[in-house]
């Protein structure tokens, strides 16, 4: 057996790809130097496995305590606070220092105890790997562990199994394999041993091979193995996984330009003071030599006041106030639904301008269900969806009886007696009875169909009970059955009514396949009032044109006919009973779509959000449903897998422009639709719930699995699961995203303005000549204290209520945009003027005791900023508008800090310690008016952002 021709990667050599469904069975065989008689010998199954190894995947080395530690201290402002801490203990300033590390702490512990989870999506893979085999080996058919598969083994398929390995298939018996967690493809899909296909042929389309980790779902078959471990299908998978990089989100990116911003600001503005201080020291007249005990003690008195400044312009609590708001987001959205696993991605998916969704499962239900029938003319529409046997029976827009159509009865009879489903009770959801589908999803539509026309499938087969049958072929496409007829209320759907006596005595042949095929073996066909009629040319291509117009509309459809025998053959000769046989009528089933999708996909596009389809089922399919639900927009492009593979890089970042729906993908090709939306500055959600997504799911910007049909593969990469696999409940996602990140916008915009008017004062006292008017603890407890819990208490608000009908905020644009930078600096001027006038009056009232003036100058700075974190819980809309009081935390948090500003300035041992005085009844009238002064200055400054905004048209409307 030559190396290149096993299709295995050896350690430290070039892999070499072969394209085995497009090879003969013969071909295939030699290459592999194995023999379908007998298999492989021992020996030469161990020198396989010594070469190629066991047929395992590989998993990438998991996250360390340490790497989850780094994570959350690897950002600037969290170096600031530790160099702030580092300073103020070398200083002896032990208080603040230990304030300044239990921030940092905490925020660390509540990111470490969020993202602690392993990296679980490798180990789902390996789950999905059958733990036993059934080869051929030495002559002898045994069981052996997946793990010992090597390329050569000749492997037996039954129902039931999990394929171990990539499999050119030798012999295939009514083989039909589920690969919708692989491909997307919603029906099972039969397979062949084909000579040869052709070589760039999708996935999905490869009948004649068997990929690993899919399940047989019906028949049985025979193959070579051809690929194991990382090398099949499922390994490159898991091998895109170890190669896509975790890359900073939008919010984390956002937060470390702010942190890097402020603290390169604060370092300069911090310099300037201790500059402009040794300066102004020299230049004094009879100032000390300046290596001089007094000088140096000067310096650093200047030092401490730049310390100070320092201390003001970070913003020791945001880390904290931003890991907790973000919680509390990811508790807000277990409520709808949606189990965030990363505490950033809380905030991204509200920031995505591109929704890309899996349709199997995820736009529709990945239940098969019937939902029109053909028969003698008259189409005949069926309602509910889903295998809940609900629904009514429609024609002409009327709900109607089948007892006036009762070819549509037969159809359904016939379609539950050749049948191998079973369709069960499995619990109740929301106080209603559930179901669910054992065997062929396409069969099991069928007996929901007829649960809906009143008959059950139990009691049809009770009353006419199978006695032989012909198995469904891929070849013959179709499938063919024999009953013997009981007394039995399983004629509720028959036709034996018209039927005489010795009929009733006879047998049932009944047959279910493809139209084409069905209709050439019948020579009449039943009407719905005038019985069986001959089956004239007329008719048969009325037949064919309601056959294609189902098709045409996306609709599986199956042929189902039936005759009458007098005695059971002793031989079952398909040539026998496949004649003379009575056409009933057409069946049309399709996976369908979820019933809210279309309004949520309204939603997203109200709100400036696109949602393109990919999907690995065939095209027509694909268009149907998206027009259906509205996904598929007018001039908009279906693609296929096989086009993709045709346009270069530079093609697809144009393409994904122009094109709603890609159909018939590979996992490969959903990572170059990602790569080349996010090439247009797209901020990319990928939703998907099978194999084949998770690639792509980790690549995108925020990953989006369905917690009930998605895969522990999917879930394990995505950052979010929707619990309720409801695509409504992204949407939602979308908006309480938004309404955080908003909410995150507002608390840093409070902050920040409370900062720049702290580093303000200090800075303009030490131009001015004035004493500090703030000490170093009075803004360690202003940060951390006065302004933390109004800050929370932001991070709670529901949102403005057009926050769904704004477009995207630019992927590019900073939280300080041009409209908080005009409120930012608007509130710095009033802050500083309000505070630098308190300081100013206590300094005239009693000049002889400066905490007088500082306790002046603390308290007019935390009132003023507690007010104005009222006017802080919208960017636009008046206070008048969103309502004073209706954030009770908010009420709390103000409330709360107050009663410690108060303690601060009134309990006698906290005095020295804050170096605080008593305020007198006079000293309050004075400081009242100064504290509203910044609140009003907010409002107004409102109504300036507004009309900027929408004149900028990130408003839909000015709000008023």
């Amino acid at each position: 057996m030559s190396d290149k021709n096993t299709g295995i990667k050896e350690q430290g050599a070039e892999e070499v790809s072969v394209s085995w469904h497009a090879m003969s069975s013969t071909d295939v065989v030699e290459e592999l130097g194995t023999r379908p008689e007998n298999g492989l010998t021992s020996e030469e199954v161990k020198k396989r496995r010594d070469k190629y190894g066991f047929n395992e995947l590989q998993e990438a080395p998991p996250t360390t305590f340490l790497e989850l530690l780094w994570a959350q201290i690897n950002s600037f402002v969290i170096y600031m606070l530790l160099g702030a801490a580092i300073i103020s203990a070398l200083l002896g300033d032990y208080t603040e220092a230990i304030a300044i590390m239990a921030i940092v702490v905490l925020n660390a512990v509540m990111g470490i105890i969020q993202e602690s989870r392993a990296e679980a999506a490798l180990a789902a893979l390996k789950k999905l790997a059958a733990p036993e085999a059934s080869v051929l080996r030495d002559g002898h058919r045994v069981s052996v562990p997946t793990a010992e598969l090597v390329p050569g083994d000749i492997v037996f398929l039954e129902a039931g199994n999990y394929i171990p390995a990539d499999i050119r298939l030798l012999e295939a018996v009514n083989l039909r394999i589920d690969e919708a967690s692989l491909t997307g493809e919603s029906v099972p899909v039969e397979k062949n041993a084909q000579s040869r296909l052709e070589k760039d042929i999708p996935l999905g389309d490869r009948k004649n091979t068997a990929f690993s980790g899919t399940l047989v779902n019906y028949g049985r078959g025979k193959g070579v193995v051809v690929s194991t471990g990382m090398n099949t299908q499922l390994g490159m998978i898991a091998t895109m996984l170890q190669q896509v990089e975790d890359e900073q989100t939008p919010l984390q990116q956002r937060l470390d330009q702010l942190g890097k911003v402020l603290g390169w600001g604060s370092l300069i503005v911090c310099g300037l003071v201790f500059v402009i201080g040794v300066i102004r020291y020299a230049l004094q007249p009879g100032a000390a030599n300046f290596f001089s005990a007094e000088a140096l003690e000067t310096y650093t008195e200047l030092f401490m006041i730049a310390v100070s400044l320092a201390i003001a312009a970070v913003p020791e609590g945001l880390p904290a106030v931003v890991t907790i708001s973000l919680a509390l987001g990811m508790r807000e959205m277990v409520r709808r639904h949606a189990l965030i696993r990363k505490l950033s991605s809380v905030e991204t998916l509200g920031s995505a301008t591109v929704i890309c969704s899996d349709k199997t499962g995820t736009l529709t239900q990945n239940e098969m269900t019937v939902t029109r029938i053909w028969a003698d003319g008259n189409f005949v529409g069926v309602t509910g969806s889903g295998y809940t046997p609900k629904g009514d029976f429609i024609n002409d827009g009327k709900v109607i009886s089948l007892n006036d159509f009762p070819a549509v009865k037969t159809a359904l009879w016939i379609g539950s007696l050749n049948n191998d489903a079973q369709l069960e009770p499995s619990g109740e959801q929301a106080g209603q009875e559930t179901y669910r589908m054992i065997g062929d999803p396409t069969e099991g539509s069928i007996l929901v169909a007829a649960h809906k026309a009143g008959c059950s499938a139990r009691a049809i087969n009770t009353g006419f009970p199978r006695e032989q049958e012909i198995p469904f072929d891929s070849v013959r496409k179709r499938m063919v059955t024999i009953h013997s007829v009981q007394e039995s209320e399983g004629e509720c759907l028959s036709p034996l009514d018209q039927a005489d006596d010795e009929k009733r005595e006879w047998y049932i042949v009944t047959i279910k396949g493809a139209p084409d095929v069905v209709l050439d073996l019948c020579s009449d066909m039943q009407t719905i009032k005038n019985g069986n009629v001959e089956l004239t040319e007329d008719r048969r291509n009325q037949i064919l044109a309601a056959n294609d117009e189902m098709t045409g509309d996306a609709l599986r459809v199956l042929g189902v006919a039936y005759r009458m025998v007098p005695v059971l053959p002793d031989e079952i000769n398909s040539d026998e009973l496949e004649k003379d046989l009575t056409f009933v009528g057409l069946i049309g089933m399709i996976d369908p779509a979820r019933t809210e999708v279309s309004d949520a996909l309204n939603t997203a596009r109200d709100a400036g959000i696109r949602t393109i389809m990919i999907t690995g089922d065939y095209p027509n399919t694909a268009r149907a449903i998206a027009e259906e639900i509205g996904l598929l927009r007018s001039g908009r492009k279906v693609m296929t897998g096989s086009e993709l593979n045709h346009l270069s890089d530079d093609e697809m970042i144009t393409n994904v422009l122009e094109t709603d729906v890609y159909a018939r993908v590979s996992p490969e090709h959903k990572m170059r639709i990602v790569d080349a939306l996010r090439a247009n500055q797209e901020v990319v959600a990928m939703t998907g719930d099978g194999v084949n997504d998770a690639p792509a799911i980790k690549r995108a910007d925020i990953g989006v699995a369905m917690g009930i049909t998605g895969t522990d593969v999917a879930k394990g990469t995505a950052d979010m699961v929707l619990t309720d696999d409801n695509y409504a409940s992204i949407v939602s996602a979308v908006e309480q995203g938004r309404v955080i990140y908003s909410n995150i916008r507002k608390f840093v915009y409070y902050l920040l303005s409370c900062n720049a008017a702290e580093i303000m004062i200090i800075f303009l006292a030490t131009l001015f000549g004035w004493p500090i008017p703030l000490t170093a603890i009075q803004l360690l407890w202003l940060n951390l204290v006065t302004d933390g819990a109004p800050a929370l208490a932001l991070g709670t608000e529901p949102g403005d209520p057009d926050i769904m009908d704004r477009p995207p905020r630019p992927p590019k644009e900073p939280i300080i945009n041009k409209y908080m930078l005009i409120g930012i600096v608007i509130q710095t001027i009033a802050i500083t003027a309000v505070t630098l006038g308190a300081f100013a009056i206590g300094r005239f009232i009693d000049p002889e005791h400066i905490e007088f003036a500082e306790t002046m100058a603390f308290v007019t700075l935390s009132i003023s900023e507690l007010f104005r974190a009222y006017t802080a819980r919208s960017e636009f809309y008046p206070l008048l508008k969103i309502g004073f009081f209706k954030n009770k935390l908010m009420n709390w948090a103000v409330l709360g800090s107050l009663v410690l500003i108060m303690l601060v300035i009134y309990v006698p041992f906290l005095q020295p310690i804050f170096n605080t005085a008593p305020l007198g009844l006079e000293q309050w009238l004075e400081i009242l008016p100064l504290v509203l002064i910044p609140s009003v200055a907010a409002e107004l400054t409102k109504n300036v952002i507004r009309k900027m905004m929408a004149k900028d048209n990130r408003l839909e409307t000015e709000p008023v």
